[in-house]
């Protein structure tokens, strides 16, 4: 299926994927991560249930700190 990822074409060997498998197949590693799908947040409670569909636009944005 073909999804847009953090605003760029993604080609991806499913045709279902929830946003948890996403985020280990393109080994997210941050621990504080915001996740959105299509516009909407998705809380880290719920990225194992939502799923991504052909020509979804999902963003994985990591959180940094700093001063």
């Amino acid at each position: 299926m073909e999804i847009t990822l953090n605003n760029r074409p993604e080609i991806v060997d499913k045709n279902v994927l929830s946003i948890q498998e996403l985020i280990e197949l393109k080994n997210f590693t941050f621990k504080l991560l915001v996740t959105k799908l299509n516009g909407t947040l998705v809380k880290k409670d719920q990225r194992k249930s939502v799923t991504i569909k052909d020509g979804d636009k999902v963003d994985v944005i990591h959180l940094i700190s700093g001063g």
